[in-house]
């Protein structure tokens, strides 16, 4: 185990564990991967200090404040960090939702849907959560089917309040069973 790391999920292979400062290189390079700009946004992070202002004011606020966040994906068997996956709080959802993204080299392994389901599972069973959200933008294939597989239902088609970007918004209620 990581000193100092506390691992919140685990699954067969990943740990999902806190970031911390220290995460600052991976998330300069998981917010400058193109495909992140394009899907999920530009966050203007260009700078390793730029990297540990977002982890601070983003991530470390979350854990903080709601109690979750984005967490590191970690592959148990070398502890190298592939992804990002957990659950944000947005002033307009009226639920958190999931987030993930991952660097190129380590998409299409089924990291993804693996860290995905066990931080759903995360909300429903530990948090107590009982309606989780889930937004990407149409074009964003890969991500609307994970997300469906994850058994989440397409709710609506909306626009992003920051950047009047298109989204389908996914909903998972604990009620319904999906």
């Amino acid at each position: 185990m990581t000193i100092g790391k506390a691992i919140v999920i685990e699954t067969d292979r990943l740990h999902l564990r806190e970031m911390s400062g220290a995460d600052a290189d991976f998330m300069l390079a998981i917010l400058n991967d193109p495909d992140f700009i394009r899907y999920i946004g530009d966050r203007g992070v260009r700078t390793q200090d730029q990297a540990q202002n977002y982890l601070a004011d983003r991530v470390l606020k979350s854990y903080a404040e709601h109690g979750f966040g984005m967490y590191a994906v970690e592959r148990k068997t070398d502890r190298t960090t592939v992804g990002i996956c957990g659950l944000v709080r947005r002033e307009n959802l009226d639920a958190p939702d999931i987030g993930f993204a991952f660097l190129p080299e380590f998409r299409n392994a089924g990291y993804g849907l693996e860290s995905a389901a066990a931080v759903l599972k995360f909300a429903l069973e530990t948090l107590r959560i009982d309606r989780v959200l889930a937004i990407a933008t149409p074009d964003n294939r890969a991500s609307n089917v994970l997300l469906e597989r994850l058994g989440m239902r397409l709710e609506q088609v909306t626009r992003s309040t920051e950047d009047d970007v298109e989204l389908n918004l996914y909903v998972y209620e604990a009620a319904a069973g999906r």
